[in-house]
């Protein structure tokens, strides 16, 4: 149990208001503002990967730089569609099913990395298809840059002071205005370090040593990378309140979620690695 003591320790919560700016009636919140910068910054990042020929296989990236820019709207499609569709389906199905007009509450709801991930999916699917693109190093390409969408998603999530942590007396614990009198684990800041700055660095370090020239590898180290992040900081993150925890234990949703894609990002890794041992057998 926490003390008085433990509360008055807590970090202050830095009051940063959620609108980011005004233009007459119409309010720029941060969060809006932090998908743009997301979407924006690794469409940049890239780009630049795409003018390295040398980082892919037979030198050739499989992308243009003119498919990449028009990739980059259906993204956004599949960010937002599947981020919300998510949001309703994995987190707060029984409230919509109550009252079906909630799913166009967006300022009373939220959005799911996961379900993002899905819609994200899809629409690569569909542009490789139609475009012929190798759909592996379009994934590859995508996982290249998406730590940067987290990074800025989980800073907004700061921001509106959402998603925080379990209860803590850690000297860096906050306060939040919507999380009780109680000092927390900031866990959305934990997230922005493990799932977005350092998983974007490990990825751009090996992707720039020549790691993209094996199809999957990326990919499956991003979907292991991230879903290890996110269960670890699971064990910090207040479990949403509708939920709580699953199978009546330490379980929760976001853990739960993030299982099947760690087996996946282990498993497209282990086979990227038997394909290059295959290979060089073959010469």
């Amino acid at each position: 149990m926490l003390s008085v003591l433990d509360l008055f320790a807590a970090v202050s919560f830095p009051a940063i208001d959620p609108v980011a700016f005004s233009v007459g009636p119409l309010k720029v919140h941060w969060y809006g503002l932090a998908y743009v910068a997301g979407i924006l910054l690794a469409w940049l990042v890239a780009r630049d990967l795409l003018r390295r020929p040398g980082l892919w296989r037979d030198n050739t990236p499989p992308l243009t730089l003119q498919q990449v820019d028009d990739f980059i709207l259906w993204a956004a499609i599949g960010i937002v569609a599947g981020g919300r569709l998510g949001y309703i389906l994995f987190y707060d199905f029984a409230n919509v099913v109550a009252n079906p007009l909630r799913i166009f509450a967006v300022w009373d709801g939220g959005m799911s990395f996961h379900g993002g991930l899905i819609g994200t999916t899809i629409a690569m699917l569909y542009f490789a298809r139609r475009n012929q693109i190798r759909l592996l190093s379009l994934f590859d390409l995508v996982a290249c840059v998406a730590p940067i969408g987290l990074f800025f998603g989980r800073l907004a999530n700061f921001v509106n002071g959402e998603l925080w942590g379990r209860p803590s007396d850690v000297a860096w614990a906050m306060a939040f205005p919507t999380g009780g009198p109680f000092p927390r684990h900031p866990s959305q800041l934990y997230e922005a370090a493990l799932e977005g700055l350092v998983l974007f660095i490990v990825l751009q370090v090996l992707a720039r040593l020549g790691h993209l020239k094996y199809a999957g590898r990326i990919t499956g180290l991003f979907a292991a990378g991230y879903a290890s992040a996110r269960i670890f900081v699971e064990f910090f993150r207040e479990p949403d309140p509708q939920l709580g925890y699953l199978l009546g234990g330490w379980l929760t949703m976001g853990m739960l979620l993030s299982l099947p894609m760690l087996m996946i990002g282990l498993g497209l890794f282990v086979r990227s690695l038997r394909a290059n041992a295959n290979s060089a057998r073959g010469n």
